[in-house]
């Protein structure tokens, strides 16, 4: 899951990363993807931050958390790819804004995508992941929330990029 074809070449079209965890098999996530890569002839790259326990992460046992996310990330290119996407993914730092700010480094992204779990049960939104990425990239950020468990997913309201 390299991504030398966008790094060197890339398609010509409106390029988007992902950045998503557990919700990178959500619904609508793909319908959105799917939808803004087929209509500018886009690239797409998702990362899916290897996301694990403090304990874990203190006694340096990354191994589940990042196979758990290689299968996760695994399932979405396949799905992404089989639609007709230029899709690659990777694994990204367990930080997702850093995991963002890497993957920009060799992935100019247009547009990044930010798919999150319901505010209830999101860290990412506990930490206002989505208002930190619109201050920090200059790309704009669309936030989806998806619920695996209540099967509900859904666009969060867009704010303007770079507002307070």
């Amino acid at each position: 899951m390299g991504d030398a074809q966008f790094e060197q070449e890339g398609p010509v079209g409106r390029r988007i990363l992902v950045i998503a965890n557990e919700t990178v098999e959500g619904r609508v996530l793909h319908e959105a993807v799917r939808f803004r890569a087929r209509n500018v002839g886009g690239a797409v790259l998702v990362v899916a931050p290897a996301l694990n326990s403090r304990v874990r992460h203190w006694m340096s046992d990354v191994d589940r958390a990042r196979a758990a996310a290689e299968e996760r990330l695994a399932n979405c290119l396949e799905r992404l790819q089989a639609a007709g996407i230029a899709a690659d993914g990777r694994i990204g730092d367990g930080d997702p804004l850093q995991a963002m700010a890497d993957a920009l480094h060799g992935f100019a992204a247009d547009e990044i995508i930010i798919a999150t779990h319901p505010e209830q049960r999101s860290n990412w939104l506990a930490h206002d992941l989505v208002a930190r990425a619109r201050v920090r990239f200059d790309q704009p950020v669309l936030h989806i929330v998806v619920d695996l468990e209540r099967h509900d997913e859904y666009l969060a309201e867009p704010v303007p990029q770079n507002s307070a």
